[in-house]
């Protein structure tokens, strides 16, 4: 047995739902922390950034799953939906504490996000992950069709792309966090269209042997 049978053995029984309550707990320490001046001299900022940040990770986690399995065997398949709904409900708290507690006005909101590049594109990739959140579950795999719902949850990869600029635009000098999360995406980005590309080339391969 390799090692990623073994690995893929431990985690069979373990189910997906603890991460939706370690988000939660993650969501309000975080808060708390913040609400009880625990969260140094600008405490919103700091909580803004600290949703945003765990929802980059979590993304950037989702997108892991596939080349894993691909390059290892390593299947966390069954934990990427988990992820995926995590990270959209960090990006929302992510949003609100800008939206309520940062800039405090809808008309402000709308402001940053006409006026401000980073902003922009932040909002465009939360935009984008609301009908990756909606249609997270079966039933919307078996309305839309296996080939739709495939199609339409393509939007990962703008999203993380999108929020990588993000945090890159947001941040003043040159610090190595965000380019380093960037980096990040964008191998992993390449190393799924490689394998796309490898993978579509042995199938017309075989389509040239039977033909």
């Amino acid at each position: 047995m390799t090692l990623s049978q073994r690995i893929n053995g431990w985690l069979r029984p373990v189910p997906a739902w603890p991460l939706y309550i370690l988000t939660a707990i993650y969501t309000v320490w975080m808060f708390y922390l913040a609400a009880t001046g625990q969260m140094g001299v600008e405490p919103i900022n700091t909580l803004e950034r600290e949703y945003g940040e765990m929802a980059l990770k979590l993304l950037i986690a989702g997108l892991i799953v596939t080349p894993l399995r691909t390059w290892t065997g390593v299947n966390l398949v069954k934990f990427r939906r988990a992820i995926g709904l995590c990270a959209f409900f960090l990006v929302l708290a992510h949003f609100l504490v800008f939206a309520i507690l940062d800039v405090q006005s809808l008309g402000r909101v709308v402001t940053e996000v006409i006026e401000r590049p980073y902003v922009t594109v932040g909002f465009v990739a939360f935009v984008l992950l609301i009908p990756l959140a909606v249609t997270s579950n079966n039933r919307s795999i078996r309305k839309l069709g296996p080939v739709r719902w495939r199609n339409l949850h393509k939007l990962t990869y703008p999203v993380a792309v999108l929020s990588g600029l993000h945090y890159v635009w947001l941040v003043k000098g040159w610090p190595i966090e965000p380019f380093a999360y960037m980096a990040v995406i964008l191998a992993l980005l390449v190393l799924r269209l490689k394998w796309t590309r490898i993978r579509g080339w042995f199938g017309a391969e075989k389509g040239d042997a039977r033909a």
